[in-house]
Formats: structure tokens, C-alpha cells, sequence
């Protein structure tokens, strides 16, 4: 139902690099750049905008579908290199089943360089791989 979604930045060239880098696992590329605006996703269409700006409370939650698990797991590595923070200091964000939302939610959290949650979710049933 969503065209795209838009964030604002403090950091136009730290998250632009961080969201190029923690995407690309799903198959988003930076698709369009103008000024201090960036669009992410595929075939030149941009699903995912930000905009370098002063104010970025309050923070988002933004959720990616991935196919498969290991897209989960290449997400969060990526996002990990390049500078995202665990959701909490616990390591709760890793990627694992969250079996309070469904058996199969399967899913990593981070958060970005201001601090929105980014998660990236598999829905399909372990043994259907």
C-alpha cells in the first residue's frame, strides 16, 4: 500500500552511506540523488527516501521484507559494518525467530546513525527452504 517513506537525517553523507550499504543485501541501490535527498530501492524507483535535516525525533521504525533468512543474516552483517548499534546492549536485534509476533518471524533490528529502528523480516517457515 506504501509508494515510499521518507526520513530525515542529521548526516546526509554518513546515512546516505550506511543506508547503501545495509541495503544492498535486499537488492536496493541508491536510485536517484538530489541536493540533500536520497532514494533507495530498485528498477529506478525509490521505495526508501531521506533528507539531510536537523530534526529526527521522533525516531521511525521502518521494516524491509527480505525472501529468505539469509538475507536477514547478510542485512544485519552489512548494517553492522557500517556502523549500525543493536537495539539494545543485550544484542536483542541479532537476527533470530520472534515467536511473539508469529512462529516464523523470522528478523534483525538496528539502529541507524539517528537512532530509527531498521528491521528486515522473513516470514517463510525455516523448513520451506
Amino acid at each position: 500500500m506504501l509508494d515510499h517513506l521518507g526520513l530525515i537525517v542529521h548526516d546526509y553523507d554518513r546515512s546516505k552511506a550506511f543506508y547503501q550499504a545495509s541495503l544492498a543485501p535486499l537488492g536496493y541501490e541508491l536510485v536517484t540523488e538530489m541536493g540533500d535527498w536520497a532514494g533507495f530501492g530498485w528498477g529506478g524507483k525509490p521505495q526508501l527516501r531521506i533528507k539531510g535535516g536537523s530534526s529526527t525525533t521522533p525516531a521511525l521504525h521502518i521494516a524491509f521484507s527480505a525472501e529468505d533468512r539469509d538475507t536477514v543474516r547478510a542485512f544485519y552483517a552489512a548494517a553492522q559494518e557500517a556502523g549500525a548499534k543493536d537495539v539494545d546492549a543485550g544484542g536483542s536485534g541479532a537476527p533470530g525467530v520472534r515467536p511473539e509476533y508469529h512462529d516464523h518471524y523470522f528478523s534483525a533490528l538496528v539502529l541507524d546513525p539517528d537512532g530509527h529502528r531498521v528491521e528486515v523480516v522473513c516470514h517463510i517457515p525455516a523448513d520451506a527452504f
